[in-house]
């Protein structure tokens, strides 16, 4: 238990350093923006008085020292305050809150679906050989090649332009969060499928394994019981890497499918160059890699206790 506490405190505090590094990267990104931030703030069509412009500095802190600023930036970081952002006059925190319940029901759900879909096919198919085998493959290569946008168009063409199964676009009912969360599961759980059955055939060929068939024990029960919890490690590590591509098919995802969300939000302030907005969601995703990770390591060592020593 001492040494689990000390493993979570290493790594909390290497989580912090991360989240220290990604809110520095957004804060020298937003000063490294060519023109004034005012004009940002007010459009680039609108003329106001000199008094007006220095008003609106002082409040916004863009009449202090880049030095100042940066140590402003880093104490409203450590109380939860990520500034205010340019275009809606809110603060950032409470426009990402806003939205960040639909774009984390979205990637959770895709994130089980391609967990389900690849111990299902990885399982069936490790170490085998045959048509299933090749065919499996052959989509899986397919769906790992395929862009999620234009993964999400056919999707949509198929099942809601063509059969009309499911809604075109919205967050209305669960019926549209099926075709998002298919457009970034399929890729997703290829990858995923390809990582488990290498880890299962490894583990099938194991001395456990070989002493579990010599006692009679089905191949079925040996892939379920035995080697699956084996095989499964280096996949719930990937997944855990793969949260940050999860996170970025989530922007591409929603704008596809028009679901509300982080994704909108993001392409919204990149296209207004609202530079707050774009630097809290780069803290926020940085923040929630951070404690993924965390949790996936903790996982592993509940798949094998092994790795608690």
């Amino acid at each position: 238990m001492r040494r689990t506490a000390r493993t979570v405190a290493r790594r909390l505090l290497l989580g912090v350093l991360v989240v220290w590094g990604a809110a520095t990267t957004g804060f020298v990104a937003l000063h490294l923006l060519p023109g004034d931030p005012v004009r940002l703030i007010l459009g680039t069509e609108t003329e106001v008085a000199p008094e007006v412009t220095a008003q609106l500095k002082h409040a916004y802190g863009l009449d202090r020292t880049t030095a100042e600023q940066y140590l402003s930036f880093l104490g409203g970081l450590l109380r939860g305050d990520l500034g205010t952002s340019y275009q809606l006059r809110r603060p950032v925190t409470e426009v990402l809150s806003a939205e960040l319940g639909q774009t984390l029901l979205l990637a959770a759900t895709a994130l089980a679906t391609a967990f389900a879909l690849a111990v299902l096919v990885a399982t069936l198919t490790a170490g085998r050989r045959g048509a299933g085998r090749a065919l499996a493959s052959a989509v899986e290569l397919v769906l790992i090649s395929t862009p999620v946008f234009w993964l999400g168009v056919l999707l949509l063409t198929a099942f809601s332009f063509t059969w009309q199964l499911f809604p075109v676009a919205g967050n209305d009912s669960a019926s549209s969060l099926v075709l998002p969360t298919l457009a970034l599961a399929l890729p997703l759980g290829a990858l995923l499928t390809q990582v488990l059955r290498d880890g299962l055939e490894e583990a099938l060929e194991q001395p456990f394994a070989v002493t579990a068939r010599t006692r009679g024990l089905s191949g079925t029960r040996v892939r379920w019981s035995h080697a699956l919890r084996h095989g499964l490690l280096p996949t719930v590590t990937m997944a855990g890497w793969l949260l940050g591509g999860l996170l970025g098919g989530a922007v591409v995802t929603e704008s596809v499918f028009s679901r509300q969300g982080l994704g909108r939000i993001t392409l919204q302030a990149v296209n207004s160059k609202d530079m707050p907005v774009v630097v809290g969601v780069l803290v926020l995703s940085a923040t929630v890699f951070v404690l993924v990770n965390l949790a996936v390591d903790l996982l592993c060592t509940v798949i094998d206790p092994r790795l608690r020593t």
